[in-house]
């Protein structure tokens, strides 16, 4: 779990945060009801302020090295 936060530079990947609260409006859209009283009609909004209220549970996957290493480099 993430959060809260005071603001968006505080999130340590943006790309994730980004992913999560995509999913949470779209299930928001689909009918779920919203973890904190909404603070705008936007799902995406709603969204947004849950993740930033550290409500949303998340697991941030680690990156694999390994698969890196693997690729040859750029321009060979």
């Amino acid at each position: 779990m993430w959060g809260p936060f005071q603001s968006v530079e505080d999130v340590p990947s943006r790309y994730q945060f980004v992913h999560v609260v995509a999913r949470r409006a779209r299930k928001l859209q689909a009918g779920a009801r919203p973890l904190i009283p909404p603070p705008s009609r936007k799902h995406t909004r709603v969204a947004q302020a849950e993740a930033m209220s550290g409500l949303l549970e998340f697991t941030l996957l680690p990156t694999n090295p390994a698969a890196d290493e693997a690729a040859p480099p750029a321009g060979e």
